[in-house]
């Protein structure tokens, strides 16, 4: 088995300026579980929306974040920061390892536009690997609403989706369906947290590849942790959801569509086999 456990923190956070709050709940949550694998926090959950207070970017809190993965030994992806690169600005979410490395940089493709303003958009897909355990794909916020970025990262062989967000919006409800939805379509675990309080509505969700809820929070301040199966995401692409439909083996051996994602891996799909022709399942037959 190749199990992760990811603490999620859905916080009740102020406008900005909340590093003490998000450390005191990480450790707080160390404390209590000495196996946690992966800290997951909300998009800009230290400075809130709005590139315009430079006080806030991420090359200030960096050194802040890799000092609170060594304390805690876990893999920290602490929401999101602005970050100027070459006159640009992104929204960008980091990757920081165990032993305090920047491991990755993954910057918001899909700018909320035309709310999010003077940020760029990102033409990279993000993934990175936990040793021993898999190949995780990262969204920001309104990347989870253009399919293709998650089909991306799924031919690439992600196996986790890790989706930080920030929105206190009304279609709040319609974002946690896409969430069950794409992680159906795409036969993977998809992890989408939110804040509330004075940033966010909550509403965080996570959900398994066969499209199941494991956890859904509601409005109010929420921190969990999953302990997600990456062999699931295995099985279900090799076998179908519940023995069913097979949507990335099929989309790896459609002619038309083999071309259209570059950057898949090709090793990976042929991994899965062959289509597996397996007995229908009814809607009220035993699972």
């Amino acid at each position: 088995m190749r199990n992760l456990k990811i603490a999620c923190l859905q916080l009740e956070l102020k406008k900005s300026n909340n590093f003490d709050l998000v450390e005191s709940k990480m450790l707080d949550m160390s404390k209590e579980n000495n196996d946690i694998g992966l800290f997951v926090l909300s998009e800009l959950c230290i400075g809130g929306a709005g590139a315009e207070n430079e006080t806030f970017y991420l090359e200030n809190y960096l050194h802040k974040f890799s000092a609170l993965a060594r304390t805690v030994n876990a893999w920290i992806i602490p929401g999101t920061f602005y970050e100027e690169v070459d006159g640009e600005i992104f929204n960008t979410a980091p990757i920081i390892n165990p032993s305090g490395e920047l491991v990755h940089k993954c910057r918001k493709m899909f700018p909320w536009l035309p709310y999010e303003k003077n940020v760029s958009l990102s033409n990279d897909a993000c993934l990175f690997d936990i040793p021993n355990v898999g190949k995780l794909g990262v969204h920001i916020c309104y990347d989870l609403w253009f399919p293709e970025t998650s089909r991306m990262l799924a031919l690439s062989g992600a196996e986790i989706i890790i989706n930080p967000t920030l929105t206190p919006t009304k279609d709040r409800e319609i974002e946690t369906i896409m969430v069950r939805a794409t992680a159906a379509q795409q036969q993977l675990f998809y992890v989408d947290i939110n804040s509330c309080g004075e940033q966010g509505c909550g509403h965080s969700v996570v959900c398994d590849p066969n499209g199941e809820v494991i956890h859904k929070s509601t409005e109010s301040e929420d921190v969990f942790t999953v302990d997600l199966d990456l062999d699931l995401t295995k099985a279900a692409r090799e076998n179908g959801i519940f023995g069913l439909g097979q949507p990335i083996k099929s989309f790896r051996d459609h002619e038309g569509f083999k071309n259209m994602y570059k950057a898949k891996d090709e090793d990976y799909l042929k991994s899965l086999g062959s289509m597996t022709e397996n007995q229908i399942k009814e809607k009220n037959d035993e699972q």
